[in-house]
């Protein structure tokens, strides 16, 4: 849009009247600011001793951090963080796990009762909202998945 006002002001205005402050149209942009969010780096450990390191943003999701980073776990959040599956399986260190700063709901616990490789620590990464104090997580991703809604 700015480029098609700019070259009508100069189809129309003599050229002396083409200075920056004598253009007839505001010039915006409709995308979004670039946010300066705080990153850190997590570690997903696959079932065949791959380590996937990736940078995460602070207030981003486990799924969200897989799904933009494009971290190659197939068939991983394929309800896209809607809680009707357990395809984001995730199993987190004890010490990890205590910290988290939300325990899970009782949805999040019936769709964990129907993931392979239940632990004492699992959680569904789409209920893991990433912060600060996380930095250099590591979470083990399960060999396998199982997607209840294909039932």
């Amino acid at each position: 849009m700015a480029l098609r006002c700019f070259m009508r002001n100069l189809s129309i205005l003599p050229k002396r009247m083409l200075r920056p402050n004598n253009v007839n149209c505001r010039i915006f942009s409709t995308t979004s600011p670039l946010t300066n969010k705080k990153q850190i780096e997590v570690t997903f450990l696959k079932a065949d001793g791959e380590r996937l390191k990736v940078k995460a943003n602070v207030g981003d999701t486990l799924l969200d951090v897989v799904v933009n980073n494009n971290v190659d776990l197939e068939g991983f959040g394929a309800c896209e963080g809607t809680l009707t599956c357990s395809t984001c399986h995730l199993i987190f260190t004890q010490k990890d796990y205590d910290q988290l700063p939300d325990k899970p709901t009782d949805e999040e616990l019936d769709m964990l009762d129907l993931a392979y490789e239940l632990s004492d620590t699992s959680r569904l990464g789409c209920q893991i909202i990433l912060s600060e104090s996380m930095e250099g997580l590591e979470v083990k991703v399960p060999a396998s998945i199982h997607d209840v809604r294909a039932e």
